[in-house]
C-alpha cells in the first residue's frame, strides 16, 4: 500500500478538453461508467467525475509496479466484480506515457474475463489512438512553450540593464543585480563575483535572508582556484563533478565559472555560479547565459571603476554617494576626504608617465586596503582622489593621517634617483541634511588646497573659524558664478564722475571705471565679492582684457572729445 491508498479519494479539477472522450468511450463501450487518465508514474491527470478512490489508485500502481507493461493493456477487477480496463498509451519510441482506465458495470459472466479485454480494446482502439495523438501534441506544444519562454528569458537577460528589480539595501548596486539575475535566470543556488584588483568580492545566495557561513566558506575555499582557472580558460567552464584530486578539494557543488575579461582582453576576475550536488547539471545554455552576465558585469565595472587604481570614477562615486548617504541621514556621521598627490608632474617629467601611473595604482591600492566598511573612494581626476567615510571628523582626520604616512612608505629609488611620494589631504564634514553633498566635497577640496599652500605632505581639517579656509571655500563657490557671468556677458562697467576742485588749472572732468557683475538673480555684485576668486584661479588676465576692450568700445564713439 502507498501513502495515496490511505487517502479517501484524490480530487482533480475536471478538464473540459477531455470530456468528449467520455462520450466516445460510451459510444463504443456502453457498459463504461467512468474514465480516468494517469501518467506513466501513476499520477492521476484527469477523471470524468472529478474524483478517484484509493482502490483505483492501488490497482493502477500495482499494475505499473509489476514491471514494464507489455501488450496493449490488461483487465483487473475492483471490489464487487467491477471490470476495469487498463490501456497503455505509448509515444512514438514505444515508451509508456499514459494509462487510460475505463471502469465498467459487471457483465455477470465470470468466464468472459479472458476475452473481455481483447474485445474491449478492439472497440476502444480508435478512441485511444485519438487520445494518444492529442497527448503527443500537447507534449510537443508544452515543449515548444518552454523553449519559447526560455528564449524569452535569454532575450530579457541579454537586453536587460543588469539591475535587480528591487534595489539592494546599500543603494541598488548593479553588480549585485547581476548576481540576482544569475540566481533567477540560470538557477544557481549561490553566485559570487570576484575582482581582486578592485577589491570586489560579492556573494549572493538563493535564500538571501539565510545566507549561511557555508556559502562564504565555499567561496573562500574555491576563489583562488577559480581565478586561476579564469586566467587559463577564457570561456565558461562547467564542472558538474569535481575530480577527487581537485585543488578545490571535495565540494558538494556543481560549478559554472566564467572569466571576466576586459575590453583589452585582460582577465580581471571571475563570475562563479554554484548548484548543490543533488541539483540539475549545468548545461551549455547555462554557460551561454552566464557568459552574457559576465560581459554585463565587465561593462558595469569598466563604466564605474577607474582602470588604473581600481577605485570608483567620479560619476560612479557621485551616484553612489547620492544613493548611500541620504539613506543613513540621522543615523551616522559622514566625512569627506579630498586627496591630492604632491608634485605628480615632477615624477612624470623625471621618471616617465609609466612611473607616475604606477604611483597612482599603488596609492589606489593603499586607499582600497585601508577603507573601513561602508566607505566609498574614487579617483576623480588625474592626481586627485576623494573618500567618503561613515565616521566622525576626528576619526576621519586620523584615517587621513594614516594614508599620508602610508604614502610616504612608497618612496623608492629609480635609476639611481630618489622617488618621493607624498599626499596633501583635506578633511571636511559631509552635511547629510543639507542635500548638497558636492558642496561638502568642495569644503574638503578647500582644506586640501590649504594643505598644499602650507607646505604639502600634510592634513588640513576644514573649520569655519579659519578665515583663510573660509575665504578659499567662498572663492570656490564664486568661481563658478564668475565663469558663467563672463560666458553670458553679465559683466558691466560703470563710470563714476571725478570733478576737479574749484580753482584747479584744468577743469576737464574725469571718470573712474568701476567693474560690476550681475548675478543669476539680476543683482549687481561688486568686485570685493569676486576679485579674490579671480586672482586665486588665474582669471584676472581675462577680466583685464575684457575691461580694456569694453572701455575702448564705449569711448570710441566719443573719440573727438578725447583730443588734447
Amino acid at each position: 500500500m502507498t501513502d495515496r491508498s490511505h487517502q479517501a479519494q484524490e480530487t482533480v479539477e475536471p478538464s473540459a478538453s477531455f470530456e468528449p472522450y467520455l462520450q466516445l468511450v460510451r459510444s463504443v463501450l456502453p457498459r463504461a461508467t467512468s474514465v480516468a487518465l494517469y501518467d506513466a508514474a501513476g499520477r492521476l491527470q484527469w477523471t470524468t467525475d472529478g474524483t478517484a478512490g484509493p482502490d483505483l489508485h492501488d490497482l493502477v500502481e500495482n499494475a505499473l509496479q509489476a514491471g514494464s507493461p507489455e501488450g496493449p493493456g490488461q483487465m483487473r477487477l475492483l471490489e464487487g466484480g467491477l471490470p476495469v480496463y487498463l490501456c497503455w498509451l505509448r509515444d512514438d519510441r514505444e515508451q509508456l506515457m499514459a494509462v487510460v482506465v475505463v471502469v465498467c458495470r459487471a457483465s455477470g459472466d465470470p468466464d468472459s474475463r479472458a476475452r473481455a479485454f481483447s474485445i474491449a480494446h478492439a472497440l476502444l482502439r480508435p478512441v485511444l489512438e485519438c487520445l494518444r495523438r492529442e497527448l503527443l501534441s500537447r507534449t510537443a506544444i508544452e515543449g515548444l512553450s518552454r523553449a519559447v519562454k526560455s528564449r524569452d528569458r535569454d532575450l530579457e537577460l541579454l537586453l536587460g540593464n543588469g539591475t535587480a528589480d528591487q534595489p539592494a539595501s546599500d543603494g541598488g548596486d548593479e553588480l549585485k543585480g547581476i548576481l540576482l539575475q544569475a540566481i533567477e535566470q540560470v538557477g544557481a543556488s549561490t553566485a559570487a563575483l570576484i575582482v581582486p584588483d578592485k577589491s570586489i568580492a560579492l556573494l549572493r545566495s538563493k535564500d538571501s535572508k539565510n545566507k549561511s557561513r557555508k556559502d562564504t566558506q565555499l567561496v573562500a575555499r574555491a576563489h583562488r582556484q577559480l581565478l586561476s582557472l579564469a586566467q587559463i580558460r577564457h570561456g565558461p567552464v562547467i564542472i558538474n563533478k569535481l575530480a577527487p584530486d581537485s585543488a578545490m578539494g571535495i565540494l558538494p557543488y556543481k560549478i559554472l565559472s566564467c572569466a571576466l575579461r576586459s575590453t583589452v582582453g585582460k582577465t580581471i576576475g571571475v563570475l562563479a555560479l554554484f548548484r548543490e550536488d543533488f541539483g540539475e547539471l549545468f548545461t551549455e545554455r547555462d554557460a551561454r547565459l552566464a557568459g552574457i552576465l559576465a560581459r554585463k558585469a565587465v561593462g558595469i565595472i569598466e563604466i564605474s571603476y577607474d582602470a588604473l587604481c581600481g577605485l570608483y570614477n567620479r560619476p560612479a562615486f557621485e551616484r553612489r554617494l547620492w544613493l548611500v548617504v541620504p539613506t543613513t541621514r540621522g543615523l551616522r556621521h559622514w566625512t569627506a576626504l579630498y586627496i591630492d598627490v604632491d608634485r605628480l608632474h615632477v615624477i612624470n617629467d623625471s621618471f616617465g608617465m609609466h612611473v607616475g601611473d604606477s604611483v597612482l595604482g599603488k596609492l589606489g591600492e593603499l586607499i582600497r586596503l585601508r577603507l573601513p566598511p561602508g566607505a566609498l573612494a574614487a579617483r576623480i581626476s588625474g592626481d586627485r582622489f576623494a573618500v567618503a567615510l561613515p565616521t566622525q571628523l576626528d576619526t576621519a582626520a586620523q584615517f587621513a593621517e594614516a594614508l599620508r604616512e602610508g604614502a610616504e612608505q612608497l618612496r623608492s629609488s629609480h635609476d639611481g634617483s630618489r622617488l618621493d611620494v607624498s599626499l596633501s589631504l583635506g578633511v571636511a564634514p559631509l552635511d547629510t541634511d543639507a542635500g548638497e553633498l558636492m558642496h561638502s566635497l568642495a569644503a574638503a577640496e578647500t582644506a586640501c588646497k590649504a594643505a598644499k599652500d602650507r607646505g604639502r605632505n600634510r592634513v588640513e581639517v576644514y573649520e569655519s573659524g579659519d578665515a583663510s579656509l573660509v575665504r578659499r571655500f567662498t572663492d570656490i563657490k564664486v568661481l563658478g558664478q564668475l565663469r558663467t557671468a563672463i560666458d553670458e556677458g553679465r559683466l558691466w562697467l560703470a563710470a563714476q564722475l571725478i570733478l576737479p576742485f574749484a580753482g584747479a588749472e584744468s577743469q576737464r572732468p574725469h571718470f573712474e571705471l568701476l567693474l560690476r557683475m550681475v548675478d543669476a538673480d539680476g543683482n549687481s555684485v561688486g568686485p570685493d565679492r569676486f576679485l579674490s576668486a579671480a586672482n586665486r584661479y588665474q582669471l584676472m588676465p581675462e577680466i583685464d582684457r575684457w575691461v580694456m576692450n569694453k572701455a575702448i568700445e564705449m569711448l570710441k564713439p566719443h573719440a573727438q572729445l578725447l583730443a588734447p
